[in-house]
This record gives C-alpha cells, sequence and structure tokens, in this order.
C-alpha cells in the first residue's frame, strides 16, 4: 500500500524513514529480542533514550542551561492546569492573550487557579488577526502572561516571539516547535504537545527556567510538580515509552535535514507555495490576515461551499488526506508541519488547481 500525503493537524504526519526504522526495530530493539514497548523503563538502555531526547532538544532549540528539559503527559490541556499548580507563586494574576481557540481554552482552564487579566483578545475579528505583542501592556501583579504562539484551528502564528516583558512569558508552541529558530531565554517557560513536530501523541515537552521551579502549591501531587519530575528525569511514574523512543528517532531525523534553521527554510517555501495558489486565485480564499498567517496551519475555503465534500472525495482519490477544516470554522485546512515533504505540498497544490479548473 501506498503512503498518503495526510495533512492532519493532529496527531500528524510522521517522516517515512523513522516510521520504517520503528517498524524494523519493533520485534527486536538494540538487540535485546523484545519491542522498547516490553522493556523497563528503568533499565539504562531505556534511561538512554530519554537523555537521548533530552541532549537532542537542547540541541536543536540551543536550550540554555539553566532550563530543564521534561517530557511530559496529559497534553496542552494538562499544562494548562499544571503551569499555574507550578509557576503561580503567591501571586493572584494572570496575563493573557486571547488569538484563537487553544489560547481561549487555556484561560478557561487557568482561571480555576488565578484571576485573569486579558491583556489582549482578537475574538473581534474572528481571530484572523494578530496584536502586536511587544506593544502590549501587562501587569506587574501578574505570575506570569501565557499565549499561544500558533493556532492551529485559526491559522494564525505570531513572526516574532514576545521578548519585551518584565514578566515571565510562557508559551504554547504546541503546533510549531521546532519548524523555526527562536530564542528560548526569552521566555520563563515553552510547552508543546508532542503529536505536530515532535512525534507521536503521549508526551508533553516543558521547557522551564529554573528559578521558577520550587514554587508548586503544597498540594501539588509529585507526577505534576516540575521540581520533582526534573530531578527524576521525566520518570516519576512509568513514562510513555514508545512516545519517547519516537520522539529520539524523530529528533535524529530533524538534525539528518541540517537542524531548526534547515527545515524553516523548506517550511517557509511549502507555506509560500500554497498561499501563492490560493492567493492568485477567486476560487479558493483564505481569511487570515497576511502578516499572521500560520506556516504550519493553512485554512480555506472554496467559493462555493457545496462543493467541499466533492473537494475532499476526490483529494482522498488522489492520496491527499485529511483536509477537512475544524467544524467550528468549517472549510479545507492543511497542516504542513516539518514532516509534510515540499513534494506533499506540490501534490495538493496540483489538484487544487485542476479541481478549479473542473469546478470554479
Amino acid at each position: 500500500m501506498e503512503r498518503n500525503y495526510n495533512f492532519c493537524a493532529g496527531p500528524s504526519t510522521l517522516p517515512e524513514s523513522v516510521l520504517k526504522q520503528a517498524q524494523a526495530e519493533l520485534l527486536n530493539w538494540q538487540g535485546l529480542g523484545a519491542s522498547v514497548m516490553e522493556v523497563s523503563h528503568r533499565s539504562k538502555e531505556f534511561e538512554a533514550v530519554v537523555r537521548n531526547c533530552e541532549n537532542k532538544m537542547r540541541s536543536l532549540l540551543n536550550i540554555p542551561e539553566n532550563y530543564k528539559v521534561l517530557f511530559l503527559q496529559g497534553g496542552g490541556f494538562g499544562q494548562f492546569t499544571m503551569i499555574p499548580m507550578n509557576i503561580l507563586g503567591n501571586k493572584t494574576q494572570i496575563d493573557a492573550i486571547e488569538t484563537g481557540v487553544w489560547s481561549g481554552k487555556a484561560l478557561k482552564a487557568m482561571a480555576h487557579h488565578a484571576n485573569i487579566n486579558l491583556v489582549a483578545s482578537t475574538k473581534e475579528t474572528k481571530f484572523t488577526t494578530l496584536p502586536d505583542l511587544n506593544a502590549l501592556n501587562f501587569s506587574k501583579d501578574s505570575a506570569f502572561v501565557h499565549y499561544c504562539d500558533n493556532e492551529t484551528i485559526n491559522g494564525v502564528e505570531f513572526r516574532a516571539p514576545l521578548t519585551e516583558c518584565e514578566t515571565p512569558v510562557v508559551a504554547d508552541m504546541s503546533s510549531n516547535i521546532l519548524s523555526r529558530a527562536f530564542d528560548v531565554s526569552k521566555f520563563g517557560l515553552i510547552y508543546a504537545g508532542a503529536q505536530k513536530n515532535i512525534g507521536p501523541s503521549g508526551v508533553t515537552l516543558v521547557i522551564v527556567r529554573e528559578d521558577l521551579l520550587g514554587q508548586a502549591d503544597p498540594k501539588t501531587s509529585d507526577v505534576f510538580n516540575y521540581e520533582v519530575q526534573a530531578k527524576n528525569m521525566s520518570m516519576i511514574n512509568t513514562p510513555p515509552t514508545f512516545s519517547l523512543y519516537m520522539i529520539d528517532l524523530v529528533l535524529t531525523w530533524l538534525q539528518g535535514q541540517g537542524g531548526v534553521e534547515a527545515i524553516e527554510k523548506i517550511n517557509a517555501e511549502k507555506a509560500a507555495m500554497l498561499y501563492g495558489l490560493i492567493d492568485d486565485s477567486d476560487f479558493y480564499h483564505n481569511p487570515v490576515a497576511i502578516d499572521a498567517r500560520s506556516r504550519m496551519n493553512i485554512p480555506f475555503t472554496i467559493a462555493n461551499p457545496e462543493l467541499d465534500p466533492i473537494f475532499l472525495a476526490k483529494a482522498k482519490e488522489q492520496g491527499l488526506i485529511n483536509l477537512e477544516g475544524h467544524r467550528s470554522v468549517g472549510g479545507m485546512r492543511a497542516s504542513i508541519y516539518n514532516a509534510m515533504p515540499l513534494e506533499g505540498v506540490r501534490a495538493l497544490c496540483e489538484f487544487m488547481s485542476d479541481f478549479e479548473k473542473q469546478y470554479g
């Protein structure tokens, strides 16, 4: 069976070479005569996997030494609660920026732990624009400021991260981590679900500055405590062993592509190709302001919505799958994360061009 080009927003496509390696090693990993899913997470072989994940992540993102790298469970939703539990300290307020569905869900969850000071919201534009992060007024009374760097559903992404802020900056980078270079030292905490650019679902990356540790609510269980997890290699309990193994393989693959700087150039080329086709057409439309467009998630609509099911069915026939838009916004959405090859985006553009000629 041939592989399709999978444009799913998450869990997303994985590098084919990684999947083939995992397939080849599934029954006999490192000559142990057992799968990586069957060995102890306390074994020296598996502990090496976790160390490799951290070391490769540090290298790819140039993570400073005064940051801890954690591999936790619970997804982004879990972090909406774990973050205030760990770094709220003795403060009672959080600054929040709302730019889409996920930042909205985050502030609602964090509101159970602290007062929310809504610094900016683009709800009035239906989340198709972005505020100037470094022109916003933040409160000195807040424990941290939270924002989502890339919104998968709404297709908006900040061109540059928030840097001019005295308050610790907390960023959800679930859908664009490892897709472009940025300065980790400008952040207090970064978190990202693995299922976009890091690996399969089941792991959430947390990069947290050391000085923010040690503030956890005394009632916080060890499994939810960043400081305790940092002291135990993120293995206070049994970790998702197969997901971590796959992350190690994906990070090795990314290194082989030339690292983050190299993949960023490819991502820019992929996005420019697809946006270019959409912008040159009266048949397709992207609702997002040009300066707010995501390189990872590109939503678009067809002039006649009645053609949507036909478009999706014919795309699937051509091996282009999971192009349905999120149910809250409709239309189509192409998620073109790191592992989506340039050839996949080119195939999509060729199909879209042919479809317009036939139905436009």
